[in-house]
């Protein structure tokens, strides 16, 4: 009687429930049905390096099959088995449109290749939160750590990779562009056209690149003999205690303050493209032409630069490639080690000729 009972019971809740749900496809289950061995089925479902000795064709199968089973691979118990989490730390300043985005877009792309996950942490130039959010990432099994744009004091306790990271820590490699040279174009271009009367933006105090940039504006200046006036040069967030995201806000009002001297200048050098996009509007608002009674030159080359009007003229660093580049040289890190001194991968940076600058008029 009790038998029959629990049997109504167990009829019901699946009634109730609809059809019972089905058993996921186990490891087992999918070698059963390809005939293969779980080593091989493990390491093309894993993408460990050993599958580039399977054939293409065994690796297509074994994928296909895997989806049409809807078989899903247990990460606790690979990681478990590999003693290993999978997962890295991302740290920036912050994340806003430009810049950040670029460069994330390029980490994301080569960790999920990689089936790594991963945790991103902005710390908006505030010390404590560069200090802290490091360790709050390691206590989270973070296998390393890719640091954009911020300064590492210290040495961590896992591998770390570093993006535009100026100071020197031993066993983190740093990749980067090279600002110096970078800033020599731009100022070269718009010299060679002409413009002798320059307004300078220069970039947020405490920004890893500001120095290196400014620095390449200055040789350029001595190079090419321009006169760099101080009443013309503004420096972005310059009263900020702890500098925040880089806005087209901040370029549209320092365009403002350089109108407002009354001092005459016919091209502005910027520190990035944001600034540069903020400072077209503002001159376009005070009925100035962009530019034939202005011409404006960014850095960086974001996406939203070639569709500008005019487009913007300006020093490409190749964002979405440097992520990539951080994210492969972590990951190599982690699977060999953490890496012996100091290291440093430079990417050249490009003079990109748009529509923002021209010739000074007569």
């Amino acid at each position: 009687m009790l038998s029959r009972m629990q049997g109504r019971k167990r009829q019901g809740s699946q009634n109730r429930m609809g059809k019972r749900r089905e058993r996921p496809t186990t490891l087992r289950t999918l070698c059963e049905h390809l005939k293969l061995s779980p080593a091989t089925v493990s390491v093309v479902i894993n993408n460990a390096p050993a599958a580039k000795a399977i054939p293409q064709q065994t690796k297509d199968r074994i994928l296909k099959t895997a989806r049409r089973l809807n078989y899903r691979a247990n990460f606790f118990a690979r990681s478990l088995s590999l003693k290993r989490g999978f997962t890295v730390g991302v740290l920036l300043p912050e994340l806003s449109e430009g810049y950040a985005v670029a460069i994330m877009s390029g980490i994301e792309d080569q960790l999920l290749k990689e089936g790594y996950f991963y945790f991103v942490a902005s710390h908006r130039g505030q010390p404590d939160l560069i200090e802290e959010y490091p360790l709050m990432l390691i206590d989270r099994a973070v296998e390393g750590i890719i640091l954009v744009n911020t300064q590492l004091a210290n040495a961590l306790s896992v591998p770390a990779v570093t993006i535009s990271g100026h100071r020197r820590v031993k066993g983190v490699l740093n990749v980067g562009v090279d600002n110096e040279k970078g800033a020599f174009l731009a100022m070269e271009h718009i010299v060679k056209l002409g413009h002798t009367k320059i307004a300078f933006f220069k970039g947020h105090p405490g920004s890893a690149d500001t120095t290196y940039r400014w620095r390449g504006v200055c040789r350029a200046a001595s190079t090419l003999g321009v006169r760099i006036a101080p009443e013309l040069t503004l420096q972005l967030q310059s009263g900020a205690s702890h500098p925040g995201p880089s806005l087209p806000e901040e370029g549209y009002e320092s365009a403002r303050k350089l109108l407002a001297t009354g001092r005459p200048f016919t091209a502005l050098v910027a520190f990035n493209d944001i600034s540069a996009i903020g400072a077209v509007r503002a001159f376009r608002d005070a009925g100035l032409r962009v530019p034939e009674d202005v011409s404006v030159i960014g850095f960086d080359d974001i996406q939203a630069a070639a569709y500008l009007t005019p487009r913007l003229t300006t020093v490409r660093q190749p964002l979405r490639r440097m992520g990539e580049i951080a994210a492969e040289q972590l990951l190599a890190r982690i699977s060999n080690g953490k890496g012996r001194g100091a290291q440093q991968i430079s990417v050249d940076p490009e003079l990109v000729m748009r529509e923002s600058t021209c010739e000074p008029r007569r």
